[in-house]
């Protein structure tokens, strides 16, 4: 499995190089980027649904709508993101796809466990929600991974008016969430900044995974992912269709 990790911070961007990848059939990769503030939207949402746009307005909060399903996640600097892209298994959906990074939990000492949504808790408290997209004998199944995100943005960002004015939309699924760095905190009397965190992470992921070789897209990549994100990851007929 191919690793890439990116070096773009711009929500629009990585989902775009996500679709971007899952177009290269043939080849299996794992994604890993952080996002600057922004609320990213299942492909079945409606942004009325799910985000107070006043609040996202006044905070330069980005909304971007992504191409699996599920429910509205909010990401930031303190949020690393995970995306599994391969052909299709032939398998009914499980939650197999987590297990490298469940192990990769496990090594840095945080004992995380699945639950029957696909996501990842900590303490009763939810750390990583995910989504899969399946199309054309290909699979994705991406999730973010709670670190030190700022909790009060996420649930301003998240808080719309009302949650039913467009009723044939997908609904997410509230949890409560807790940063994995307040564990650490609290529990083992470390705290590594994020950036530190996610090193070790993406250190450890490759390992787990057998390979040491981690990626980063090169300028024809890149510029193949800029068209995709200017024609339709940037576009209010994508992100605000429903």
């Amino acid at each position: 499995m191919n690793i890439i990790l990116s070096q773009s911070r711009s929500p629009s961007f990585n989902l775009a190089a996500e679709e971007h990848l899952f177009s290269r059939i043939g080849e299996d990769f794992l994604l890993l980027y952080v996002n600057e503030p922004s609320v990213i939207i299942g492909s079945n949402q409606a942004v009325l649904n799910e985000v107070d746009q006043d609040f996202c307005i006044e905070h330069d909060i980005r909304i971007v709508r992504r191409l699996s399903g599920g429910g509205a996640v909010y990401h930031d600097t303190g949020n690393l993101n995970y995306s599994f892209i391969h052909g299709k298994t032939g398998e009914p959906l499980s939650t197999r796809f987590l297990d490298p990074v469940v192990e990769t939990l496990r090594t840095l000492d945080i004992p995380v466990e699945v639950r029957k949504r696909k996501d990842l808790w900590l303490e009763g408290y939810k750390i990583s929600g995910t989504a899969s997209h399946l199309s054309k004998g290909r699979e994705i199944h991406h999730g973010t991974l709670l670190y030190d995100t700022d909790l009060e943005m996420l649930l301003k960002a998240l808080n719309p008016e009302k949650r039913d004015l467009v009723r044939k939309a997908t609904a997410s699924v509230p949890s409560p969430v807790k940063n994995i760095r307040s564990y650490l905190e609290n529990m083992k009397g470390i705290s590594p900044e994020p950036e530190q965190f996610f090193r070790q992470f993406v250190q450890q992921v490759g390992l787990v995974l057998g390979t040491g070789n981690i990626d980063s897209f090169g300028s024809r990549e890149k510029e193949k992912i800029e068209v995709l994100q200017r024609d339709k990851y940037i576009q209010r007929m994508w992100n605000y269709r429903m």
